[in-house]
């Protein structure tokens, strides 16, 4: 049986996943990824360069999963916000790996500077307005979505309370905020 590259890419891309929602870029060990994977240390610099080549990799498959999962509703931005935070909830390390890059990398990436372009282009091209306010409207959307993750502790789940109702609540939050919010940006139409 022959060497599979896109096997090892894919178990690379895994395990780095792994790695980076657990430790950050700074944290993560490339030995580490590599005995995850298992693959040889050197396939991560011939398929991705570099630690942190591999870390930009690891986010445009997170973006790319996450625009299959949340399909993008330019015309209804509270709806879309609504979605992410569900797929959050169902996948915490998505969320994780989005602190980590914040935290370590506050800059955007080619690839979310693409996919917010786009995003915030098709936000003006549905609302009649320009791309300015398109990607404001996107960004209190994407805002929201994740804002009510971080509920601290002793509100977050008080003593006796239901974990479906708080998400039902926040959720309702975060709808009713997007379309307050963006809603003012936005021209009705």
């Amino acid at each position: 049986m022959g060497y599979d590259s896109s096997a090892t890419r894919a178990r690379l891309l895994k395990a780095a996943h792994d790695e980076f929602v657990a430790h950050g870029l700074a944290g993560a060990r490339v030995e580490r990824i590599a005995k995850n994977a298992p693959a040889n240390k050197q396939a991560i610099y011939a398929y991705y360069g570099s630690k942190d080549d591999l870390f930009d990799a690891v986010l445009e498959d997170r973006i790319r999963i996450l625009a299959d999962v949340v399909p993008f509703t330019p015309d209804d931005l509270a709806a879309y916000a609504g979605a992410l935070f569900d797929a959050f909830i169902n996948d915490p390390d998505l969320i994780r790996l989005t602190q980590w890059k914040t935290l370590e990398r506050p800059d955007a990436s080619a690839a979310e500077l693409e996919a917010h372009l786009t995003k915030a282009q098709a936000v003006a091209d549905a609302h009649g307005t320009d791309l300015e306010t398109g990607m404001d409207a996107l960004m209190i959307a994407l805002a929201a979505a994740q804002a009510w993750l971080f509920t601290p502790p002793p509100i977050r789940n008080p003593a006796g309370a239901d974990e479906d109702a708080r998400l039902k609540r926040h959720r309702a939050a975060v709808i009713a905020s997007v379309e307050a919010l963006a809603g003012r940006l936005l021209p009705a139409k």
